[in-house]
């Protein structure tokens, strides 16, 4: 089974693992629109990333679904300075085209926010797959070919390492069949 890819200069890689312990210059949260913290991926970040997390996204009043914002990493330890807070969709809410477009939006904005940070590595969750219901089987293919279309169009990327942090085994292995496929 395929764990990683190349892609130019940036290596796109997939592991299963706990996304705080990621060890990246940049963490993406799958966050509420209300950047409030939550349960699941938002809850560990806020966790580690301490009280000063919340200061830092309440100037934002909010993200819409279908985009990031970037703020500073709390108390998270170097080489992670940055937090991409991440709004997906919630699957049972909308219609699959709309999903599927915010879906993809939200990976592009957060590879944006890195690019414009020259941030060399960043860790992606499974960004609204738990709470959010998104099906991973659904959510991995848009993940992954968001990213290799952005890599793709974007030759002077800052990035080096694009990883996928994957809590479950299940997911994990749902990961490595779509990047088998595109690899």
């Amino acid at each position: 089974m395929v764990d990683e890819i190349q892609m130019g200069k940036t290596r796109l890689k997939i592991q299963q693992g706990d996304i705080v312990e990621a060890g990246t210059e940049a963490l993406v949260n799958a966050a509420n629109s209300a950047l409030a913290g939550g349960s699941g991926v938002d809850g560990a970040i806020h966790r580690v990333a301490g009280p000063e997390l919340y200061k830092l996204t309440r100037v934002f009043g909010g993200c819409p679904t279908g985009s990031a914002v970037i703020t500073g990493a709390g108390r998270f330890p170097l080489p992670t300075r940055y937090i991409i807070h991440a709004v997906g969709p919630m699957y049972n809410l909308m219609d699959e085209n709309n999903r599927s477009r915010l879906l993809a939006s939200v990976y592009r904005k957060s590879l944006e926010l890195a690019d414009e940070k020259q941030v060399k590595s960043i860790a992606f969750p499974a960004i609204s797959t738990g709470v959010y219901g998104y099906p991973i089987t659904q959510a991995a293919p848009i993940a992954i070919q968001t990213t290799l279309d952005y890599l793709t169009q974007t030759p002077q990327t800052s990035l080096e390492q694009v990883l996928f942090i994957l809590f479950s085994a299940h997911d994990f292995e749902v990961y490595q069949q779509v990047l088998g496929a595109v690899g």
